[in-house]
């Protein structure tokens, strides 16, 4: 059974930081290309950070200096360190694991910056 469960969202003051954690179990995730995605109320949901089996990352330009996406093959996780939270950083915030043609999600977690 695929699970992928994400953890350490929270309340925080802009310029605060967070490290989200997604953990896995039910795939070989080491094979697997893992994101983060984004939803924010009434927008759709985006691309934050990706990683991929060989531990390339890429960003998106409104997180680039801020997030740090990372993986741990032997926990079987992936994890988003986020600095300089801003208010717009506010949104649900979701692990993605992907090998085609899989694609796995997490149920969210939620991120709110404010003061």
């Amino acid at each position: 059974q695929v699970q992928l469960v994400e953890s350490g969202g929270g309340s925080v003051q802009p310029g605060g930081s967070l490290r989200l954690s997604c953990a896995t179990s039910g795939f070989t995730f080491s094979g697997y290309d893992m994101a983060w995605y984004r939803q924010a109320p009434g927008k759709q949901r985006e691309l934050v950070a990706t990683i991929t089996s060989r531990a390339t990352t890429n960003y998106a330009d409104s997180v680039k200096g801020r997030f740090t996406i990372s993986r741990d093959n032997a926990k079987s996780s992936v994890y988003l360190q986020m600095i300089s939270l801003k208010p717009e950083d506010t949104a649900v915030y979701y692990c993605r694991a992907a090998w085609r043609p899989n694609v796995y999600w997490g149920q969210g977690t939620q991120v709110t910056v404010s003061s």
